[in-house]
């Protein structure tokens, strides 16, 4: 055990993990290292998922982690599945991740509810009933936190990712990156617009590598998306889905261009400790995770001013300070800092109402 060792440790209580569903998303990736840093704080830990789709208790089985599997083929035969468990099983901590396991155990003692989206339309009113006797509502932003009354903020964290391999060249154009979903919240279109100015201040000079895919994108934000990247087709290098470390080694910034509120933003957390420039919008929780006084905030949305900083960047008008952006990833949102906060609130809530 690295920093602060002096925390809550295991007296046998289980702890149970119930996840949103059964495939691999951000909350669910979260799950797996919330998972995993339980199992360094020597808790006992069980990830509860549904038989269909096994994406996810096959990963948290290949992690050596133990798994319950329940027999639920969608969304509400998950949740009554959940809910009937729990009754059967009403000893130690149960860890909601997620708005479906919130709402399915609602009412139910002994629970953490951990959101990891805003709230929004039917959502609001099932996080007010998913709070009920729930003994803490963690959230990864204070942005968020702000928007969910009552809750309280456990960031995200990453994996150590190693410092970028990227070399420019002389006379290579600029490499700029996207990693995420290629939908309208996420500011794709904005991005590509942004690159078609550059385009036309600076012939030549700027590409797009983009990673990433269009899953649970509605028709007509990828039809928004799709016709801006057709504008800009012959900058851009279009890579599919990549993992963050391969798409890290091959840019020389990576823009985080969102429009909806972001709730934490991992994939600038993981830039930072890359070792990778990373230009974000004031969406939501992302200025969080840069910090404060980070010189590559724009405005969401601002076509001209998300050019700009690119174009700044390039040319060494501005400064990223990747010595302070890594220095800020170790602190607030390495594995070590995150173990250290997931240990102070499961300290804090078993003081206040044992789990037995």
């Amino acid at each position: 055990m690295r920093r602060g060792e002096a925390v809550a440790r295991s007296d046998g209580q289980p702890i149970w993990i119930a996840t949103n569903h059964g495939a691999i998303g951000g909350g669910e990736v979260m799950l797996l290292r919330i998972a995993e840093a339980l199992q360094e704080l020597d808790r006992d830990v069980t990830i509860v998922a549904p038989s269909h789709p096994p994406t996810l208790a096959e990963a948290a089985r290949e992690l050596g982690l133990d798994v319950e599997v329940l027999d639920s083929h969608d969304r509400v035969t998950w949740m009554f599945a959940l809910r009937r468990w729990r009754r059967r099983h009403p000893d130690g901590l149960l860890w909601c991740n997620g708005i479906v396991p919130s709402t399915a155990t609602a009412g139910l003692r002994r629970r953490i509810v951990h959101l990891h989206q805003y709230p929004t339309g039917l959502n609001r009113l099932f996080a007010r009933l998913a709070r009920t006797h729930a003994l803490a509502m963690p959230v990864p932003s204070y942005d968020m936190a702000r928007a969910i009354p009552g809750s309280c903020v456990l960031p995200n964290w990453t994996v150590r990712f190693s410092p970028s391999t990227r070399q420019r060249a002389d006379g290579e154009p600029f490499v700029v990156g996207f990693l995420g979903r290629l939908g309208a919240d996420k500011g794709v279109h904005v991005l590509a617009e942004a690159m078609g100015e550059l385009e036309r201040r600076y012939p030549g000079q700027f590409r797009l590598r983009l990673a990433g895919e269009s899953r649970f994108v509605d028709r007509r934000s990828a039809a928004l998306v799709n016709d801006a990247l057709d504008a800009v087709e012959e900058l851009t290098d279009r890579v599919g889905w990549a993992e963050p470390q391969h798409l890290l080694d091959t840019v020389d910034v990576l823009a985080v261009p969102s429009l909806a509120p972001e709730p934490f933003g991992l994939v600038a957390a993981e830039a930072m400790v890359a070792r990778v420039p990373v230009v974000v919008t004031d969406a939501g929780g992302l200025p969080e995770v840069v910090g404060e006084g980070h010189g590559l905030v724009v405005k969401a949305g601002d076509v001209g001013a998300l050019a700009d900083q690119l174009a700044a960047l390039a040319f060494g008008d501005v400064d990223a300070d990747l010595d302070a952006q890594a220095e800020r990833w170790e602190t607030e949102f390495s594995p070590d800092a995150g173990r250290e906060r997931l240990a102070r609130l499961l300290e804090r809530v078993e003081q206040t109402v044992p789990v037995r």
